[in-house]
């Protein structure tokens, strides 16, 4: 199945991630969010999407604790057998792969996830990683900081709260709201954050900057979330 063109792939991402955020907003957490990924009759569309956004598209049931719909799952599913990781895909890609799986083991889905598919990638990559590029990576990985997550970019995030704060303060600075938004995302759930930085201000204005990207928006209430209540 060939990947979609760039501009076709962003506006289905960015409509799947509204989908996600109208369910967290409106806790409406038992329907399903990959519906209309891709709109009708462009399966493969839908399914690159959901890679995009990978685990998130399980985000409002997560954040509930309750089940995902069953559509959700084999959508996530499908997605994950159509889109493996090259042999040289960055970590990232990696690692969100590794998400994907897991929470289909999670959810008792394990037609595609055994034992094996679910071993921890490595986080070398990420422990040597300058403050920046730190930031910049676990913003890509957010869809790992959800309640309970315990694995390898969540101990990395930390041991370096401070880092992933000076990351957010650039990003803001930057006007990077998809980078702030994922990172702020992490900082609601780790020790050590600096209290002048003033997080919770940091996410409203974050959200008001960047609220045309539904991403944004998704990481923000995650973020929220997070703070009101979970601790990774």
């Amino acid at each position: 199945m060939g990947t979609p063109d760039t501009s076709r792939l962003t506006g289905a991402v960015q409509e799947l991630a509204s989908q996600v955020v109208s369910a967290l907003v409106g806790g409406d957490h038992s329907e399903a969010v990959c519906r209309a990924a891709g709109g009708p009759g462009d399966e493969g569309l839908g399914l690159a999407a959901i890679r995009v956004l990978g685990s998130d598209v399980l985000l409002p049931a997560v954040m509930s604790g309750r089940s995902p719909a069953a559509e959700d799952l084999a959508a996530l599913e499908k997605a994950v057998v159509t889109f493996p990781p090259a042999p040289d895909a960055a970590p990232t890609s990696v690692w969100s792969h590794w998400a994907m799986t897991r929470a289909l083991l999670t959810q008792g889905t394990s037609a595609v996830a055994s034992s094996a598919q679910v071993q921890e990638p490595d986080t070398v990559w990420l422990d040597r990683a300058p403050w920046q590029l730190l930031t910049h990576q676990l913003a890509v990985l957010g869809a790992l900081c959800v309640p309970g997550t315990d694995c390898g970019v969540a101990d990395a995030a930390r041991r370096r709260p401070v880092d992933v704060a000076r990351g957010f303060v650039r990003a803001v600075r930057r006007r990077d709201w998809l980078q702030a938004a994922g990172a702020g995302r992490w900082l609601a759930v780790l020790d050590g954050v600096p209290p002048t930085l003033g997080l919770d201000a940091g996410l409203e204005f974050v959200a008001h900057m960047g609220g045309t990207d539904p991403r944004v928006i998704m990481h923000v209430r995650a973020a929220q979330l997070l703070r009101a209540g979970a601790r990774v």
